[in-house]
């Protein structure tokens, strides 16, 4: 039987305390215990001006599940379109712009985020001028990159999409759910044994 996993909200609970506090490129997802480093998982990242080294992509899309591994627990996490809306705010109002890292581990000097916003409208919404793919709810990121270096890494194909690094209220779901599911099991086997 293949075991459900749970599925756990990250919301934004202390505004001084919880968001994203980063943005980095990334070629695969990761993630380390309650700090979230999360990839936009199936959206690719685009090029849209190669004059002025400009990409596009979303950092957040909302209900998307995303599975992770922490030590020996598997779960998922989502976040609601309020939480990124809020998330996306709180980025721009601690103007955290130009914290940009590469791959979680290192802080770039020369990137930028120039343009931030909240996808609305299917038809009309910015991110079809970029051939970007509408998810209503999603925070679309737009990034300029300076840096040499790291403008030829996004251009050999090396960064795959944006990853947001931040902190994020929720985890405590997964010891009390887990513990739930494991009374459940007992539960079943002993139902199981009573009626079989």
């Amino acid at each position: 039987m293949m075991k459900k996993l749970q599925d756990i909200e990250l919301t934004i609970k202390d505004e001084n305390k919880d968001g994203v506090f980063a943005i980095s490129l990334v070629e695969n997802p990761a993630i380390e215990e309650n700090w979230v480093y999360l990839s936009s998982q199936e959206i690719e990242l685009k090029v849209i001006d190669e004059e002025q080294r400009i990409v596009v992509g979303y950092a957040l899309i909302p209900d998307k599940k995303i599975f992770r591994k922490v030590q020996d627990k598997e779960f998922n996490i989502y976040f609601s379109a309020d939480t990124i809306k809020k998330t996306a705010e709180l980025y721009m109002k601690q103007l955290n712009l130009n914290n940009v890292t590469t791959e979680h581990t290192k802080k770039i000097e020369g990137a930028s985020v120039i343009e931030s916003w909240i996808t609305q409208d299917e038809k009309f919404d910015k991110v079809n001028l970029y051939g970007i793919k509408p998810i209503i709810g999603g925070w679309a990121v737009m990034m300029k990159i300076y840096n040499d270096a790291e403008w030829k890494e996004i251009k050999d194909g090396n960064y795959k999409g944006f990853s947001i690094e931040g902190k994020f209220d929720g985890f405590e779901q997964l010891e009390q759910n887990k513990q739930k599911t494991l009374i459940e099991e007992v539960k079943e086997i002993i139902e199981q044994g009573l009626n079989g």
